[in-house]
């Protein structure tokens, strides 16, 4: 498994499925573990917000929750192309020229990932097509052209 970086070497995009796929082995998997522990961090966050609300966030948790998971997704993935789940699992996200998320891509795939999960159809077709795509993307990938991929070693 070898893929450059792009903007050194000038080969754009990402890696092909059929002749590098292990950049995408167990994606699927890793993406839900991913999900999992980002959860418990952004709960974390969200307890240890609510002494600076002065207890009042409490009667708006759930909303306080959305934001900062939202917060949380878009700045750690504006910085390293990954959330700290995805750091954890070995994986990162890419844009369809093969680059790095910036600040720009990481709001607007967070945005997208938001909406399909307030969405139950949406979350299902994402869930089928990281499932049964050869670049395992979920549906805000799609509309982008991104995929989340094995981190190169």
């Amino acid at each position: 498994m070898s893929f450059t970086d792009p903007a050194r070497t000038g080969d754009w995009g990402l890696p092909d499925p059929d002749t590098d796929a292990a950049f995408f082995d167990d994606v699927p998997t890793k993406r839900f573990l991913a999900w999992l522990v980002d959860i418990l961090l952004v709960g974390l966050l969200t307890l240890l917000t609510l002494p600076f609300t002065l207890f009042v966030g409490l009667f708006f948790l759930p909303p306080l929750f959305m934001v900062i998971s939202f917060c949380y997704r878009v700045v750690t993935i504006a910085n390293w192309s990954a959330t700290p789940g995805m750091r954890l699992m070995n994986i990162e996200f890419r844009t369809a020229r093969g680059t790095l998320f910036d600040l720009p891509a990481a709001f607007l795939h967070t945005l997208g990932f938001a909406v399909s999960m307030a969405m139950f159809p949406l979350q299902i077709i994402s869930i089928v097509l990281m499932l049964t795509t050869g670049r395992k993307q979920g549906l805000s990938d799609h509309v982008m052209g991104s995929a989340a991929i094995n981190r190169a070693s």
